[in-house]
């Protein structure tokens, strides 16, 4: 019975109090265990990505989506709670796996607008996490973005320390922060305390994706080797249970190849390293209730679990311990998922972040400019849209400015942008910050390189991957038309300055055509300036060539707030000064959209 109503909780099949009812059972059945044996519960999020509350900044509502999942700290702290008044405080713990300060207007609020390294005050995410009473979190890579010092800061304002064993300083292997935790639990009518060792392990990216912050100052070392490296210690400082909580996904993949060690490591950690109990991991988002990895060493099962992102889901590990040979020994684990929507919000936290909410709200509804139509992004993942041109506009304008007057002057100018958002809408009339926010919701700085036109060929032959195969005469079904290989939109760069084809009748790699300057064909040595994002310049996606190609412009403009002076400046946005259909799709010559 206990496994199908398990099965029902996770499927939002029962109530709210039924599904925390089942999450507690194991820990109050285990508290009428004798001295032999007890159930401890371990609770974690993962990529929380600076969602506090249940409320969408580019909406101005509360949050909802299809699935009608909710987010954020304060609907995860009642279910905390919930747990604790179940299974007993002394018998949980609660972690975090990474990308905590970034995502949100009301991250970007206080990590730029008004950092928390200029006010002293405290972030919000700091302030929820320590109201919810974590017990330690492990560094993301989205941690890093707004860079060292206020990373520092933060760390400095949590109470549960920050972990990330494989982050080490430019020279020699010594952690940068704490490698791991080991926590005391001391259980009723047991003498002898159950001790948990918790590492943590971030996630190698960083070293691509925040270049600009890390380089000269750290390094990410393999998270498999790390593992090997630490566990032995956590074993040998006595501790029963052995739990990794890692910012790395579990498939293997890795988006920049080969070029550092493995992105989504967390399986791999799991066979490759013996004596590990468990591993919480994120950065996939993916919603994970329960997974078993056998170890190739000891033939053990290791229990995985990530409980989404946002804080749509508490990830609940159960284990059972017993006494054999005078120490503990972990016996039994389980995991579930709890959806956030089965609960109320914490109203203490709600009270708690409301102000900086508040701040926020008003800041992100400030009106900058008048929109002359409604712009959307809808259809911008397979058509040429004025709202994207927007985008371009501005960062090629950005770039031509900084280089009048020098040797690059005279160079044409390429800009790419990406659909970020499907929803993000100018609206006709009054344009807001929230408005632009949700059309560029990265925190992302603008930069320049120098490209050949054969590079640039090569660029858009990578990007055109993204569209499935389809051939002559077959039906468009655009919900099938994109994302091919699993390529998210914000690798789908659509480029500005040149006019080109995609073929998505041919293979990949055989789809640019007609790729031409002012009606010319684009020569193979042809030089260009190309306007691009840090996140790509560094590596991000995996796209060719950029990462070596020569730096003209860095001024470290984020590109968001560029958009919003821009606008500001101006007063207006007309399409009809910027809009240019410049891309379109095609099979065999003949357009797919008309």
């Amino acid at each position: 019975m206990q496994e199908i109503t398990r099965r029902q909780a996770l499927a939002g099949g029962v109530s709210a109090a039924t599904a925390l009812s089942l999450a507690g059972w194991q820990g109050r059945a285990a508290a009428g265990d004798d001295e032999t044996s007890v159930t401890i519960t371990v609770m974690g999020t993962s990529d929380l990505h600076g969602n506090c509350l249940n409320w969408d900044y580019f909406k101005n509502a509360e949050y909802d989506d299809s699935a009608h999942n909710d987010i954020g700290l304060a609907k995860i702290s009642s279910i905390v709670q919930q747990i604790r008044a179940d299974r007993g405080g002394h018998r949980t713990l609660l972690f975090d796996s990474g990308d905590t300060i970034q995502g949100t207007p009301l991250a970007t609020y206080y990590g730029k607008i008004k950092p928390i390294t200029e006010t002293g005050e405290f972030h919000p995410m700091a302030k929820a996490m320590n109201a919810v009473n974590y017990d330690a979190v492990t560094l993301g890579n989205h941690e890093f973005n707004y860079g060292l010092p206020l990373l520092r800061k933060w760390i400095h304002q949590m109470h549960a320390p920050a972990l990330a064993a494989n982050a080490v300083g430019w020279t020699g292997d010594t952690p940068a922060y704490d490698p791991y935790v080991i926590k005391r639990m001391r259980v009723k009518n047991h003498g002898e305390p159950i001790l948990v060792g918790v590492l943590g392990l971030t996630n190698p990216g960083i070293a691509i994706w925040d270049k600009g912050n890390v380089e000269g100052k750290l390094r990410f070392l393999d998270l498999v080797e790390t593992a090997k490296k630490w566990v032995p210690v956590l074993k040998a400082k006595g501790c029963h249970v052995v739990v990794v909580t890692a910012h790395a996904g579990d498939d293997g993949f890795s988006s920049y190849g080969d070029a550092l060690p493995v992105e989504n490591a967390s399986a791999l950690v799991a066979e490759q390293v013996p004596d590990i109990d468990a591993i919480l991991f994120g950065h996939s988002h993916k919603d994970v209730p329960q997974r078993f990895v056998t170890n190739k060493a000891t033939g053990e099962q290791v229990l995985l679990a990530e409980p989404s992102y946002w804080g749509r889901r508490l990830s609940v590990m159960d284990f059972t311990l017993e006494r054999a040979g005078g120490t503990w020994a972990v016996t039994a684990k389980s995991a579930i998922s709890i959806n956030s929507n089965t609960v109320a919000e914490d109203p203490a936290i709600v009270a708690l972040i409301k102000p900086q909410h508040d701040t926020t709200v008003a800041y992100v509804n400030q009106v900058v400019a008048k929109s002359a139509t409604e712009l959307s992004a809808a259809e911008s993942a397979w058509k040429d849209t004025p709202i994207l041109d927007y985008i371009q506009k501005v960062q090629t304008e950005t770039v031509k400015a900084a280089l009048a007057g020098t040797q690059y002057a005279a160079l044409p100018i390429l800009s790419i942008a990406a659909p970020f958002s499907r929803t993000a809408v100018f609206p006709a009339g009054d344009v807001s910050i929230r408005d632009i926010a949700g059309l560029y919701i990265y925190d992302n700085t603008l930069m320049a390189s120098l490209i050949t036109g054969a590079q640039v060929k090569a660029y858009l032959e990578y990007s055109a991957k993204y569209f499935v195969q389809t051939a002559p005469g077959a039906p468009v079904d655009t919900a099938k038309l994109t994302n091919a290989g699993g390529t998210p939109d914000y690798n789908y760069d659509q480029l500005a300055g040149v006019s080109y084809d995609i073929d998505v009748s041919r293979p990949v790699g055989s789809r640019i055509v007609n790729l031409t300057l002012a009606g010319a064909p684009v020569a193979d040595d042809r030089q260009f300036v190309i306007a691009v994002n840090n996140y790509r310049q560094s590596g991000g996606g995996g796209f060719p060539h950029i990462t070596a190609a020569p730096i003209v412009y860095n001024r470290q403009v984020e590109i968001r707030q560029a958009l919003i002076d821009f606008a500001t400046a101006a007063g207006t946005i007309d399409a009809a000064t910027f809009a240019e259909v410049n891309w379109k799709l095609v099979r065999e010559g003949v357009p797919v959209f008309g």
